[in-house]
């Protein structure tokens, strides 16, 4: 993949940052009930979900991202906020060590916005005061794995293609009463029904999963707010790795909380964005 920056081509992504090396390797609408309301029908409940937070405005995020494929399983994490009106967000995310346990890795900042995705401390031949951008629209994923965590917007977004959706029964998250659903996500009549913001980067999601299903778990409290949200992905081995590599499945975990925090997300300029070549690693 080549990412354009400033009229250059920039390599990468190289799949993006450091953390699309780590999953190359492993893989080698308003109205109406709440979506909280026992009475709502289960899928209008999950479809309004994102709508929901939109309404809400902001919330602090915690994210965790578990990838397995054969015996190989590396789990990333991540902290932030996330303003869900702007479509902007800012995470910063921890790789895990090195397979000999003995480097740890810096955080990667991410910061998430409509359509891109900016990252510090890529590393790689990347100085460390410089920002790189990549275009979510030109990932196989529409970075719904690549950056190391869902973007919580878009996880929601999802939930506009759920099928086969039903109510497993009541449960705390935190401490919070929620209310669990479980299906499966379309993705293309997700994408059809998400944002504009949103919308491409679903589409090129779509096209780069496998066939198998994407599966999500999501528990919505009283006023129809997302309290926690799990997608498991599944990735073509023999399209991301070559002949003969076996799918990766990948299980994403978002927990929003602290709903109305202050979460004002400002993108670099565009001098503090990297013009060279992402180096691979």
């Amino acid at each position: 993949m080549v990412v354009q920056q400033h009229g250059r081509r920039v390599r990468g992504a190289a799949a993006a940052v450091a953390v699309a090396g780590i999953v190359t390797g492993v893989a080698g609408c308003g109205g109406g009930a709440e979506a909280g309301d026992r009475n709502a029908d289960p899928t209008q409940a999950v479809h309004r979900a994102a709508d929901r937070l939109v309404r809400e405005g902001s919330s602090e995020a915690t994210t965790s991202m578990e990838m397995a494929s054969g015996g190989t399983r590396v789990t990333i994490r991540g902290a932030g906020v996330y303003d869900y009106r702007a479509g902007k967000g800012r995470l910063k995310v921890r790789l895990p060590q090195d397979a000999a346990g003995a480097e740890e890795h810096r955080p990667i900042t991410e910061l998430l916005a409509p359509g891109a995705l900016y990252m510090k401390n890529r590393g790689a031949g990347v100085p460390a005061d410089k920002w790189v951008r990549v275009d979510t629209a030109s990932l196989d994923d529409g970075n719904l794995v690549t950056g190391g965590a869902t973007d919580p917007l878009a996880a929601a977004e999802l939930l506009r293609g759920a099928r086969d959706v039903t109510y497993v029964g009541d449960i705390d998250v935190a401490g919070v009463p929620t209310r669990h659903y479980r299906g499966r996500v379309d993705l293309a009549a997700a994408a059809a029904a998400a944002s504009a913001g949103t919308r491409a980067t679903l589409a090129a999601a779509a096209k780069g999963f496998s066939k198998e299903p994407v599966t999500f778990e999501v528990y919505l409290d009283e006023g129809g707010l997302i309290r926690k949200v799990r997608h498991r992905f599944t990735f073509d081995g023999e399209r991301h790795g070559g002949r003969g590599r076996k799918n990766a499945v990948v299980s994403s975990t978002t927990l929003l909380h602290d709903f109305g925090t202050k979460a004002s997300v400002r993108l670099p300029a565009r001098g503090d964005i990297f013009s060279g070549e992402v180096a691979e690693k």
